[in-house]
């Protein structure tokens, strides 16, 4: 079992698919865990040449507790520029919810990050 295993077990489902674990912190009431989208565009922008222009403000979500530990999720969502019109754009979340074998628990989650 490698490191991407058991994360997924920690994490809602199917999040590894599109965000990575970059740090995590420990607190005597806490733990977060930061998390970057993947340099990946959305398919449906496939035609269109877009460049990544960094990142929303991250957002912080309560998940699950851990081990008797509140835990964060500390979510940035990646953002890319389509050069063709110039217009900013990024993953619609609701479309990857329909199409791709996220589960309801990790659509929801997105949904509830893209509200902020």
């Amino acid at each position: 079992m490698n490191l991407n295993d058991v994360l997924s077990l920690l994490l809602p489902g199917g999040m590894l698919d599109y965000f990575s674990v970059i740090k995590t912190e420990t607190n005597k009431d806490y733990y977060t865990i930061y998390l970057e989208e993947h340099n990946a565009p959305p398919s449906e922008y496939s035609a269109s040449k877009l460049v990544s222009k960094g990142f929303y403000e991250a957002v912080t979500i309560q998940d699950f507790p851990l081990r008797g530990k509140a835990c964060y999720l500390n979510v940035r969502r990646r953002r890319w520029t389509n050069e063709d019109t110039g217009d900013i754009v990024s993953r619609d979340w609701d479309l990857v919810a329909k199409g791709t074998r996220m589960t309801q628990e990790f659509a929801s989650f997105l949904k509830a990050i893209n509200r902020f």
